[in-house]
């Protein structure tokens, strides 16, 4: 177990912004009194580390600015609590793909300097298990980008983790991109860009591997930038989504947050992103080349894991299988004693997902 417990982290992730970036996301946003020193601490320690951001900028501008990616990415989509982790965990078994890992989504601007002392101290500091379901945490295992983009950029959807009040604001413009002007959108696009050249060189991979739930809402986007990805697209029962949700969302949010909001507003917020995010995929994933794009169901992934990743394989069309089989054989092994979190849908929940998301249970087939 780390030295900290997640719930009680005395700063926020964006320690690990740039000082542009942290400003850029802070300006004229009001930081609620009871979280004005875990900002003043963060906005301090981020003031220092920024000190080191020349020294980032000449590495990544001599080493990796002028590279080109050998294949476009694989994205796994879906809304978030999907098993999107479990999958993009399987898929990472194969060393040919490239990752964003843990210590990655805190520090993406102390990556090719400063990463081997900055990650053992994250390593002796943070806890072990995710707090929401028990999943393994690492400063080297892959985890999605969504939290490294923050950290780089202004123009991320999680910024509502810090300013939650903002949360629809920010579905509109960074995670739909229905209000991104194209300025924002291009620096998205080329801070994208650099963050999967320095993740493909951190772990060796020969292509990039996402997992990242905000992506499923910029697929447009995306196939400008990489016209032959490839994409998994993750489909659960939503009444355990929501569930998992509301679990998920209301307990991260504690330390990360510098703003108040009730569990109710945590919920309604969702409860339309879900709604939101979900029609935007369907809109935007005709644009996928055929060939290009698998619809998993969880569940089915989840009873068969080896053999619906063989599917995969198989149906995009991605090399290797045969030489990953045996590192995915062995980690599905060691996953046999996971216990998984386990949920009692009651009369209120049941309600809901009737009532708001009854266009998932219809389109997916699920019921109780």
């Amino acid at each position: 177990m780390g030295l900290l417990e997640f719930n009680k982290l005395p700063i926020n992730t964006l320690v690990g912004a740039d000082w542009k970036t942290f400003n850029a996301i802070t300006k004229d946003r009001v930081i609620d009194p009871a979280y004005k020193s875990k900002y003043r601490l963060t906005k301090a320690v981020c003031r220092l580390l920024s000190l080191l951001q020349p020294i980032e900028n000449k590495r990544y501008k001599k080493m990796l600015a002028d590279t080109t990616l050998a294949h476009d990415p694989v994205f796994i989509l879906g809304h978030w609590r999907s098993g999107t982790t479990f999958v993009h965990n399987v898929l990472s078994c194969d060393k040919h793909f490239g990752y964003n890992t843990t210590y990655q989504t805190v520090f993406p601007n102390l990556m090719l300097f400063g990463q081997p002392f900055f990650k053992k101290n994250m390593a002796w500091l943070m806890p072990d298990k995710r707090p929401t379901d028990n999943m393994e945490l690492k400063v080297d295992l892959p985890q999605e980008e969504e939290f490294a983009l923050s950290n780089m950029m202004p123009y991320s959807y999680y910024n509502f983790w810090f300013l939650p009040k903002h949360m629809r604001e920010y579905c509109d413009k960074y995670l739909l991109f229905n209000d991104i002007n194209e300025t924002e959108r291009s620096i998205f696009k080329d801070t994208f860009l650099k963050l999967i050249k320095i993740s493909l060189w951190n772990t060796g991979g020969t292509q990039f591997l996402s997992k990242n739930p905000p992506h499923t809402g910029r697929v447009k986007t995306l196939l400008e930038m990489f016209p032959n990805a490839k994409f998994i697209y993750l489909k659960r029962n939503p009444y355990t989504v929501f569930e998992s949700t509301r679990s998920f969302f209301t307990n991260t949010i504690q330390p990360l947050r510098i703003q108040d909001i009730s569990n109710q507003e945590i919920e309604d917020n969702f409860v339309e992103v879900y709604d939101k995010l979900f029609h935007k995929f369907e809109e935007e994933k005709h644009l996928i080349p055929e060939g290009n794009l698998i619809e998993v169901k969880f569940e089915d992934f989840e009873a068969n894991a080896f053999e619906m990743t063989e599917t995969i394989y198989k149906t995009l069309n991605i090399p290797g299988f045969e030489d990953a089989k045996g590192a995915i054989e062995k980690y599905l092994g060691k996953k046999k004693g996971y216990k998984k979190n386990k949920y009692q849908y009651d009369e209120r929940t049941v309600k809901t997902v009737e009532s708001k998301w009854k266009f998932a249970l219809d389109k997916w087939g699920y019921s109780l």
